[in-house]
């Protein structure tokens, strides 16, 4: 098991990817592709198990299908079909994202039909247990590796980028619901995993105050989202940043860029309040 950094942009430790045995987790985006290739040395992987569909976590699946045409990708079956055509996904990232979308992500292809393998929530692939987990996004799964107690979590368990232990839990538009979310803490917790892997970056080796803690930041950061408007809650997440995270500040805002967090969490609170 490794962790192989994309070096997404150039800069260390934003973007990771996990190899587990012979599958990745998470191969990042199109943009750093070549670095997962060359730590495979070229050799296929057996399959992709995505945590969710976002551009810098599986923007790569369909450059890897094209070039392993057998290669087989899981992911959960609200996220199935837009890997199959991936128009409205990049829509919605372009709205985020404008001209810096190729710049980013290079090209999104589409992950043709016959190597998708949706999943639900329950199953058992490659010695991993899979678990249904929103709240960063309605198709987001996190997979538990039995053998070695290792939850791998995309970003349901935040961001934290070493040597910084400064958490902030990434919320840009449109899925968030804090509720879910933290629902799928509760669901991860109750793992008791020994270990847990993010892409964003590397490994957490005391589950249990981590996932306390990301739950606390989900609601500070709420709460300031209802107090701010844009601009403002965008300078304070940086600004806390820049004085809590250190060295690590510029691929923390690589990764968690400040500027999206409030549209996603006023949206949830928006429908909360209409609901």
């Amino acid at each position: 098991m490794r962790l192989i950094d994309v070096e997404h942009l150039g800069r260390p430790r934003v973007i990771g990817c996990w190899q587990v045995g012979d599958v990745l987790v998470d191969p990042g985006p199109e943009s750093s592709v070549q670095r997962v290739i060359d730590a495979l040395g070229g050799e296929a992987p057996r399959a992709l198990l995505l945590t969710h569909i976002h551009l810098d976590h599986a923007g790569a699946a369909g450059t890897l299908c094209r070039r392993w045409p057998d290669l087989e990708v899981y992911v959960h079956e609200r996220g199935a079909p837009h890997l199959a055509d991936p128009a409205r996904l990049l829509a919605s990232a372009a709205q985020l994202y404008g001209d810096r979308m190729e710049r980013l992500w290079g090209e999104v292809a589409p992950v043709p039909e016959h190597n998708l393998r949706p999943l639900a929530g329950g199953e058992e692939v490659f010695g991993l247990e899979v678990a249904y987990t929103p709240g960063h996004a309605s198709h987001h799964v996190c997979y538990l590796h039995r053998e070695s107690g290792r939850a791998f979590v995309g970003d349901v368990a935040a961001v934290r980028i070493p040597p910084s232990d400064y958490v902030i839990p990434p919320t840009p538009p449109p899925d968030i619901d804090l509720d879910a979310w933290e629902s799928s803490l509760d669901a991860v917790a109750a793992w008791a995993p020994r270990s847990l892997g993010l892409t964003h970056f590397g490994e957490i080796e005391d589950p249990e105050p981590h996932l306390a803690l990301v739950r606390r930041r989900l609601r500070e950061q709420a709460d300031l989202a209802a107090r701010t408007d844009s601009e403002e809650f965008a300078r304070h997440v940086e600004r806390e940043a820049r004085q809590r995270a250190g060295e690590s500040a510029e691929a923390l805002m690589q990764a968690v860029p400040p500027e999206q967090q409030w549209a996603g969490l006023d949206r949830w609170r928006r429908k909360r309040e209409q609901s």
